[in-house]
């Protein structure tokens, strides 16, 4: 599949099939993110696989998200990143780093969602151990999607392009 038909075949997956992900398509996948562009190769991320029942449940406010095999918890250490003009730019390096994760899954034929504010990061960084250095910033559940949902409607290119000025 070339990378367009990849990007319009993902989709926010909710809904799993409790199989478990072979350990080759998640290292897969990491690769993937490992691979992604940040500030000056800085690379500030760090992940953590979750795949403990209990500790999905624990860290995770969505009961759906536990349901899939695996969480992966995505870090990130705000010191190992610019803050240019009070942008802060680990959160622009973790969205490029979890991108190339999520679109590598939908590759592997495994589903994902964007998990970015419904958490609690204080209970994540608990159950975890992640250190005060670093802020977790996304989750994503991995797994077999057990749902096709359709896509979703896009903002035209008119809307959302402009050449040479506002």
């Amino acid at each position: 599949m070339d990378f367009m038909e990849l990007v319009k075949k993902r989709r926010s997956i909710r809904k799993y099939k409790p199989d478990p992900v072979p350990k080759k398509d998640i290292e897969y996948i990491l690769e993937a993110a490992r691979q992604a562009p940040s500030w000056t190769n800085r690379q500030c991320w760090r992940y953590i696989i979750v795949s403990d029942e209990a500790t999905r449940k624990k860290i995770t406010t969505r009961e759906w998200t536990a349901e899939a095999p695996i969480i992966i918890v995505g870090c990130g250490d705000p010191t190992k990143a610019g803050n240019k003009d009070e942008k802060p730019y680990y959160m622009l390096d973790m969205g490029i780093s979890m991108e190339h994760l999520i679109l590598a899954a939908a590759e592997k034929g495994l589903g994902t969602c964007w998990i970015g504010g419904q958490f609690d990061e204080k209970v994540v960084r608990e159950a975890l151990g992640v250190p005060e250095s670093h802020r977790v910033v996304a989750l994503t559940p991995l797994g077999y999607p057990d749902e096709s949902p359709a896509a979703k409607d896009r903002k035209s290119m008119a809307e959302m392009v402009t050449w040479e000025k506002w």
